[in-house]
C-alpha cells in the first residue's frame, strides 16, 4: 500500500470506527458557535445523548448557531507530525464554496512545504459536505489500497468527486437556506406540511432540489428509483445513509436498498457536530457514486421527473 496519510475535517461525518477502518488518520476541528456566545470544537465522536440535546436546541430556530474554520496554526499542528514522520499527506476538505476550510488547508500546505521541501501536502476540495465529503475520503482510502500514489489518488478524486450523489430529503430546509446551501424558493417549499423536497448535489456542490413528493412512503420509493437511474455499479459500492434524528426512516431506506439494489455494503451514519448547524434535524439521504452530475442538475431534474411519473 502506498505510504501517505489521509486527513479530513469536522464536516466529513465519519466516526472513529469508520476513520480507523478506512485509514483516515486525523481530522481538523472546525468551531461551532453556540447561542450563549461560547464556541466549541466540532466533535465527530459525540454521544447519542449529546447529539439529541444539540439537535433539540437547534430545533429552536431563534437560537443562533454558526460554524467557523480552524486557524491555520491548528491545521499545521495536525499535519506537521506526519511530515516529521516522513509521510506525505493528502487532505480532503469541506467544499470551498461553503466554507473557508479549504483555504485554511491550502495556506497550511504552503507554510509546511516551505519547512519540509522534501515532503508533499496535497489538498483536495471535495466539493461536498457531510457524508458526501466522507465518501471522498473513502474513495481516497480505496485508491491508496490499490497502490495508487498520492498524486494519482488526488487526480482520481478530482476526476470522480463530481459523481458522488445524494438523494433524500430534509423535513425543513430552513437550516440549509440560513447557511447558504440551498435556494430560497426551495427552502419555502421545504417548509410546507407533508411535502418532502428531494435534493441531489449540483455541479457546485450545493444541495439542489430536484422536485417534491408527499409523504414518507413516496419519498422512500423516489430514493430507490432515483438511485437505480443515476447510480453506476451500485452492487459493487459501499453506500452510506445519513440521518439527523430520523433513525427509523434511515433503517427503512436501508431495507429497501438492500432488497432492490443489493450493494456490497450499507453504512448508516448520523450528522456530526460540525455539520449539524448547517443541516438541522430531519435529514434522511443516501450517498453513492454514479453518473457525472450535470450543470445545475438539468439532467438529474429530468430523471427525477421521469421517476416521479411512475410512482403513484
Amino acid at each position: 500500500m502506498s505510504k501517505f496519510a489521509i486527513v479530513s475535517d469536522t464536516s466529513c461525518d465519519l466516526i472513529k470506527e469508520q476513520r480507523d477502518r478506512f485509514g483516515i488518520a486525523e481530522y481538523a476541528r472546525g468551531y461551532v458557535h453556540l447561542p450563549d456566545g461560547s464556541a466549541i470544537k466540532g466533535n465527530l465522536d459525540w454521544s447519542k445523548e449529546e447529539s439529541d440535546e444539540f439537535f433539540k436546541t437547534l430545533s429552536n430556530k431563534k437560537a443562533s448557531f454558526k460554524t467557523a474554520a480552524p486557524a491555520i496554526g491548528e491545521v499545521i499542528d495536525i499535519l506537521e507530525p506526519f511530515l516529521k514522520n516522513g509521510e506525505d499527506v493528502l487532505c480532503v476538505t469541506l467544499s470551498g464554496g461553503l466554507s473557508g476550510m479549504y483555504g485554511v488547508f491550502v495556506n497550511a500546505k504552503r507554510d509546511l512545504e516551505e519547512k519540509y521541501p522534501e515532503r508533499k501536502v496535497i489538498v483536495v476540495d471535495s466539493m461536498r459536505y457531510s457524508t458526501a465529503e466522507g465518501m471522498v475520503c473513502v474513495l481516497a482510502s480505496q485508491y491508496r489500497a490499490m497502490g495508487k500514489s498520492i498524486e494519482e489518488t488526488a487526480a482520481l478524486l478530482e476526476e470522480n468527486k463530481g459523481r458522488i450523489h445524494q438523494i433524500g430529503w430534509m423535513d425543513d430546509l430552513f437550516y440549509c437556506k440560513k447557511m447558504g446551501r440551498v435556494s430560497n424558493a426551495a427552502a419555502v417549499m421545504g417548509t410546507l406540511v407533508g411535502i418532502k423536497a428531494m435534493a441531489d448535489f449540483n455541479h457546485k456542490g450545493m444541495s439542489h432540489v430536484l422536485g417534491k413528493t408527499r409523504g414518507y412512503q413516496s419519498a422512500y420509493r423516489h430514493i430507490v428509483e432515483y438511485m437505480k437511474a443515476t447510480g453506476e455499479n451500485l452492487q459493487e459500492q459501499i453506500i452510506f445513509i445519513t440521518h439527523s434524528m430520523r433513525e427509523e426512516h434511515a433503517l427503512k431506506v436501508k431495507e429497501l436498498i438492500e432488497k432492490e439494489i443489493a450493494p456490497k455494503e450499507i453504512i448508516i451514519t448520523t450528522v456530526g457536530q460540525g455539520s449539524a448547524p448547517n443541516i438541522g434535524p430531519g435529514l434522511v439521504a443516501a450517498f453513492y457514486s454514479g453518473k457525472e452530475i450535470s450543470e445545475d442538475c438539468v439532467e438529474e431534474i429530468k430523471i427525477f421527473e421521469e421517476v416521479s411519473s411512475k410512482i403513484k
